[in-house]
């Protein structure tokens, strides 16, 4: 793996010398290639051990180390949308030894966290955000008197998202000095780099032109129609030689498009555009897992990389049956009921992967509709087909819904219209931390009139909950986690059950364990020792509030379970419903806390909530004592 690039250069060695942008800073221009072959380098060797977002770094490396040779970061601002290729610009700010430690517990975030350091100006995670950070930055920066600088970097899927033109509207309205990069690797305009487009990009960005066109205009803006036809001259010589008309029609200076990988060239251009007056937009191609060959060749599969594993004798010699994941038994739903049913449509923002549908998209193409980022159109592109009496499924992560909450709640819910929502990432996520963590699904659906939700307790349920679900005539959402449950075995095909109702796993008196989801097996094992009842109660909304009244005539206490936000959970749920019947009863939540929960495993992040097997019998143990 770690020798798809050349052994390093014989040259002296410089990332070792920099722990800080200043350090970089003092560097020749020649030298910087030099860097980036050893950052390169690093960047392989560190993500290969901890595991990490891989090939969105490969491909920024000239970039990123451009941006802080120019920028007088920290005091300028460096705006890294979403934040996936964030790790080269943590190496070059004194954080290259904890690297190995990324995403792991009480390790470096796996996005820019503005709390670890001065030099991340935002915290992302999710897309988008970046060209509405700057502009405000931007603003206030003019407000306060300072001459600091802001960029924002932007990929071109990012670019995809409504809030980004929205802000690229306003931004080129407010004429504040500002930088726009967008990182291109993917866009058919991609094409159009070479020696002319280089040529251009050095001559529009720099300040001779500018001179020369703030001159002109001053000349000519007194003769009558002279100006107007000069503009329109330099837009359509422009529009012919460059890509960026778009942008210029929304108020920027476009420049590009520039070899993403030129460190030098890249150097040249943003000295050139940095003190630049006005919205600047400066167009970069890249190639994503740049310098790994299969990371080339296959970056969405390389864009994130698995720690490295040593495989023990048993490993080696054992072949270990593999079990479906959640997002498996969706995708494997998806297909079969696409077979049975032609009114089935799949809609996904840009997570064909992560949602497991891409077989389905290659079985159905024409009804397979990936939005981009997109989420709100996802979920008011769904109300659109449900109109028309198809059955549209929107495959969306937990905290990627959140987007969507406007359009889930007017284009959706109020005209009770037929969506399924498949929602997948429910709960913490574990190495991804709070911003990818579901923690809010629950509560903020749960308010909502009309939605049904289901929590499947293990890979089973799932497709059997999908199904049921899918038959109701409404708004009905399955909530399940990133990973497995206990690999139970998907025996379930097109059987279906009563909408709101739960099932008893174990009998017994007391104390009554409800469980909202996939950490029912934790509960049947913290219960093992003790004449406690287990439920597995299925839905949130509604309520089995059948078996609710009757566990209440034999059981004097109630522990919840969900890996969801306690406030406004499951548990605060039943608490309602106990409280609108007038009944009195210990209940204690176990759930996440009020808090932000950091990255780590999935179970390292259970038992610090304390709903793993530990924490539920600590539960267990405590209400019986009184």
């Amino acid at each position: 793996m770690f020798q798809e690039i050349p052994q390093s250069r014989p040259n002296t060695p410089l990332l070792d010398s920099i722990d800080d942008p200043s350090q970089l800073r003092e560097l020749d221009v020649s030298q910087l290639s030099q860097l980036a072959h050893e950052l390169r380098h690093f960047l392989i060797y560190s993500v290969g051990k901890s595991g990490g977002h891989f090939a969105s770094g490969l491909g920024v490396i000239e970039l990123t180390i451009a941006l802080h040779y120019v920028y007088d970061t920290p005091i300028d601002q460096l705006l890294w949308d979403v934040g996936h290729q964030a790790y080269p610009h943590k190496i070059l700010t004194g954080r290259r030894d904890q690297l190995t430690g990324i995403r792991s517990k009480d390790g470096l975030s796996p996005f820019p966290k503005r709390s670890e350091s001065k030099f991340d100006s935002f915290g992302v995670g999710h897309s988008s955000t970046s060209i509405s950070v700057a502009l405000g930055m931007a603003i206030a920066a003019k407000s306060m008197g300072s001459d600091k600088k802001v960029a924002a970097i932007i990929g071109d899927g990012a670019l995809t998202a409504g809030m980004a033109f929205e802000a690229l509207n306003h931004a080129g309205h407010t004429e504040n000095d500002m930088l726009v990069i967008l990182n291109d690797n993917d866009m058919s305009i991609s094409k159009n780099v070479g020696g002319l487009n280089k040529y251009l990009s050095k001559l529009l960005s720099s300040k001779a032109y500018a001179n020369m066109r703030e001159g002109s205009r001053k000349v000519l803006s007194v003769i009558p129609h002279a100006w107007e036809l000069a503009t329109k001259t330099e837009e359509h010589v422009k529009g012919f030689l460059t890509p960026g008309i778009l942008f210029e029609e929304l108020g920027f200076n476009y420049i590009g498009p520039v070899d993403g990988h030129d460190v030098e060239t890249l150097v040249k251009t943003l000295r050139n555009m940095r003190d630049l007056k006005g919205p600047q937009f400066l167009h970069i191609i890249t190639k994503k897992g740049k310098g790994f060959e299969p990371a080339e060749q296959d970056p969405i599969k390389y864009h994130a990389l698995s720690p490295a594993k040593k495989a023990t004798s048993n490993e080696r010699q054992v072949n270990v049956k593999k079990t479906p994941t959640f997002s498996n038994v969706f995708g494997q739903w998806a297909v079969d009921k696409a077979a049975e049913d032609e009114r089935f449509m799949a809609i996904t923002p840009a997570m064909c992967e992560g949602s497991d549908l891409v077989e389905f998209s290659k079985l159905y193409p024409q009804r397979y509709f990936d939005v981009a980022i997109a989420e709100q159109h996802a979920v008011t592109l769904a109300a659109g087909m449900a109109c028309e009496q198809a059955k549209p499924v929107v495959a969306i992560y937990s905290t990627f819904l959140q987007r969507a909450y406007d359009q889930l709640v007017h284009d959706v819910a109020l005209q009770n219209l037929d969506v399924t929502f498949a929602i997948d990432r429910a709960g913490v996520v574990g190495a991804d931390g709070p911003t990818h963590a579901g923690a809010y699904d629950i509560s903020f659906m749960r308010s909502i009139p009309n939605m049904v939700i289901a929590c499947p307790s293990d890979e089973n349920e799932c497709r059997l909950l999908l199904n049921t679900v899918y038959e109701f005539k409404g708004p009905a959402a399955v909530r399940y986690p990133r990973g497995k449950a206990n690999g139970t075995e998907v025996t379930c095909t097109n059987e279906t059950l009563a909408i709101g109702k739960g099932r008893i796993i174990k009998t017994g008196k007391q104390v009554a364990i409800l469980c909202f989801g996939p950490l029912l097996h934790h509960a049947v094992q913290a219960a093992e020792k003790y004449d406690a009842t287990v439920v597995d109660m299925r839905f949130v909304k509604p309520l089995d509030e059948q078996l609710l009244g009757s566990l209440c005539n034999d059981h004097s206490s109630f522990i919840t379970v969900e890996d969801h936000a306690i406030m406004g959970g499951a548990g605060s749920a039943v608490s309602e419903w106990l409280n609108a019947q007038g009944l009195q009863k210990n209940i204690i939540s176990l759930g996440i806390p009020d808090a932000y929960v950091q990255h780590g495993t999935q179970e390292e992040q259970w038992h610090e909530m304390g709903i793993d097997t530990a924490g539920i019998e600590k539960a267990l143990v405590g209400i019986l004592k009184t």
